[in-house]
């Protein structure tokens, strides 16, 4: 099979914790503007920032390493 282009991504450390910031902080950017746009009941600032954002985070580093990882497998194998 013959090999693929490469595109040449190029994702460093920099960039990807600055992709990873700024998804996370539209996700907690969207609950605090939710109430504004709809009559739902919201949830507490102190809700959001101490175990929504604390849990949206972890889950998103565990999701990176693991994409990460699966990259160098792809990339060797």
């Amino acid at each position: 099979m013959p090999a693929l282009p490469t595109v040449g991504m190029g994702f460093d450390l920099v960039k990807t914790i600055g992709a990873f910031v700024l998804l996370v902080a539209i996700g907690i950017g969207g609950l605090f503007v939710l109430p504004e746009l709809t009559p739902m009941t919201p949830m507490a600032t102190s809700t959001i920032l101490m175990m929504v954002l604390p849990s949206m985070a972890i889950f998103g580093a565990i999701m990176l390493a693991v994409g990460v990882k699966h990259g160098e497998y792809r990339a060797t194998n």
